[in-house]
């Protein structure tokens, strides 16, 4: 059973993750946690050290979550019908939060990426990992023509994350699924996706 500090800190990290995804990680103010939390300030530099590292947390936290999401995500009877299948919940995960909050990493990266390094680390992780996860079965979609083979998979999953992200992006602002489907649809027809 957990002691009353593991609850609070992860009562910290859940309300924290909540508030720094829907107003940032820099602009985020200590006192913005502690409204959140409903904690002191002596509480919560019992369990962290600052801000930031509340905010580091949080982010690596995310990282694994979206980790599982992927893996989970990318799972189909052949590699084409794995990336359909990641297309799907992708759409899926941004339609059940309401378009509200857009990405945690590309929005962070955007926000730190000039002034940040720490969180700039975790997030340039997070990326490379997405993309190295997405080349998979792009590479086994291509040798069993599945998909166009004219583009090396690394660049495809590369070309994949950035549209994917502008189209979150772009979601995120109209509040409306239109700019994501239209992404992932383009996506299918630039790949030449055969599930």
């Amino acid at each position: 059973m957990p002691s009353k500090g593991e609850l609070t800190r992860e009562k910290v990290l859940e309300e924290a993750a909540r508030v720094f995804h829907r107003k940032g990680f820099l602009t985020t103010t200590v006192n913005d946690l502690l409204e959140v939390t409903g904690t002191t300030k002596g509480n919560l530099y019992f369990h962290f050290s600052g801000k930031e590292d509340v905010g580091l947390e949080v982010l690596r936290r995310a990282k694994e979550n979206f980790r599982r999401f992927l893996c989970d995500s990318l799972q189909g009877e052949s590699p084409g019908a794995q990336l359909e299948n990641f297309f799907v919940q992708v759409l899926k995960r941004n339609r059940d939060k309401g378009f509200i909050g857009g990405c945690m990493f590309g929005n962070t990266a955007l926000e730190a990426s000039d002034n940040a390094p720490a969180f700039v680390e975790v997030v340039s992780e997070v990326f490379a990992e997405w993309i190295g996860l997405l080349e998979e079965p792009l590479t086994a979609a291509q040798a069993g023509g599945q998909i166009r083979s004219d583009l090396p998979a690394f660049q495809l999953a590369e070309m994949i994350v950035a549209s994917i992200e502008g189209g979150i992006m772009q979601s995120r602002l109209q509040k409306a699924e239109g700019p994501l489907l239209r992404t992932l649809d383009s996506l299918r027809v630039l790949l030449a996706l055969e599930s």
